[in-house]
């Protein structure tokens, strides 16, 4: 996926400023798309000059112009091409996976910290998630049957974020059994 499709997906359902489209990023698709604000921007305008959007600016009385970005009719033709396209598979590059499969290089206490600094951010993301689905909850049967497709990538989120923990209880119970292990050891010396 590229971040253009990301865009173009978002202003598929309403038109929005680039500020917009940014908030947007950081309070749905930011669960698992991120872009920085500098690229929202630039990918604005390349979009604009490709002529998959439209932009209209408009007057605000103590701020600059507002561009407002809508897709075009050509815009909505690609992203409709977009999604008739296989998706790739996800690929993970995780560091904390990687300090984990060489984990018996380092000491369990430092690995446990790292782990509960994980856990952490992902409670606090699962929170946020849950958050949001209960807004869905609360809609009226219409919305919630306009926005399901959404709503199961939430869920998606939610369940990645209940099986991380899960998998974090089973690497916490490992790593507290190896420290014990070290303590015997040095008690035996």
């Amino acid at each position: 996926m590229s971040l253009r499709h990301a865009i173009l997906t978002l202003l598929e359902t309403e038109p929005a400023s680039g500020y917009d489209i940014v908030k947007h990023f950081k309070q749905s698709l930011g669960y698992f798309w991120n872009a920085k604000h500098q690229q929202v921007y630039q990918e604005l305008r390349r979009l604009s000059d490709e002529g998959w959007l439209l932009c209209v600016e408009q007057a605000q009385s103590d701020k600059p112009d507002k561009k407002v970005y809508s897709i075009s009719p050509s815009g909505r033709a690609e992203l409709k091409r977009w999604l008739a396209e296989p998706a790739a598979p996800n690929t993970l590059n995780d560091a904390l996976l990687v300090k984990l499969y060489a984990g018996a290089l380092a000491e369990p206490a430092e690995l446990r910290v790292e782990m509960a600094r994980h856990r952490a951010i992902h409670q606090d993301t699962l929170d946020s998630l849950q958050d949001i689905e209960q807004q869905y909850l609360e809609l009226d049967p219409a919305e919630q049957a306009r926005q399901r497709l959404p709503y199961l990538t939430l869920r998606r989120g939610i369940l990645g974020e209940r099986a991380w923990l899960a998998w974090a209880d089973e690497v916490e119970a490992e790593l507290a059994a190896r420290a014990e292990q070290l303590n015997a050891e040095a008690f035996d010396k």
